[in-house]
């Protein structure tokens, strides 16, 4: 079996204080509503597991009968996040049968993921033990040590910028992420806790845009991009 893990228990700042991202309607719909859509409507995913903040969870079984009858074709879960995102992963990746043997993971802020996206993810992880969207770097990148000067002229062609979905082998994941929690260590994405158990990791290139909404000025690209899905 297949699942795919959407992560919604974040508390981003950058829309502005008290604005829930996940929430804000894009194309007659929550942001978080089109990225449950993409994995319940692809023939790869099995099942899905909502990682949400308490308080939501009535909201979230509402969104099948308001939204998108598609949201029914998968069986679905619903856990409790943690403080950091790691932490929700990891409460997700408990919730998993015994069954599952891939899992999808991806930020529900994340809406215009394609299903050629999803299936390459999988597929490479499926071979590699992971792997992850990502885009190559095109603009020229410096590095900082004080934040006012450069000090590192940085190579662009050896740079990627990853997204999600990140996919991985069960068994893989969950002894990738019981490693940083063992040694209490903090990570930015999934993909980085597998360097601490020397786990390769596949780059998939997003060749579609795959845009995270994380600003105000994101949200006329994600209207744009999802009106022509």
């Amino acid at each position: 079996m297949i699942a795919a893990i959407i992560v919604a228990a974040g508390r981003g700042t950058r829309m502005g204080p008290d604005v829930d991202k996940l929430f804000l309607e894009v194309a007659g719909k929550p942001i978080v509503v089109h990225a449950w859509e993409r994995f319940a409507g692809h023939p790869m995913i099995d099942h899905i597991v909502l990682v949400i903040k308490d308080g939501l969870q009535s909201t979230f079984r509402e969104f099948p009968e308001k939204y998108h009858p598609i949201l029914k074709q998968k069986p679905y879960s619903i856990v409790l996040g943690g403080s950091q995102r790691q932490d929700s992963v990891w409460n997700g990746l408990q919730s998993l049968g015994t069954d599952v043997e891939l899992v999808a993971i991806h930020d529900g802020a994340r809406p215009c993921t394609s299903p050629q996206l999803i299936t390459q993810t999988l597929s490479a992880a499926r071979e590699t033990g992971a792997a992850v969207a990502a885009q190559r770097a095109t603009d020229t990148v410096k590095e900082s040590n004080d934040g006012s000067t450069i000090t590192h002229h940085l190579d662009r062609s050896r740079l990627w910028t990853v997204q999600t979905p990140q996919a991985f082998r069960v068994d893989v994941i969950i002894k990738a992420l019981g490693y940083v929690r063992e040694q209490n260590l903090s990570v930015t994405d999934d993909t980085a806790a597998c360097a601490y158990i020397q786990q390769p990791v596949r780059l998939i290139e997003s060749s579609a845009p795959n845009p995270k909404a994380t600003a105000p000025s994101d949200l006329p690209i994600l209207e744009t991009l999802l009106a022509r899905l």
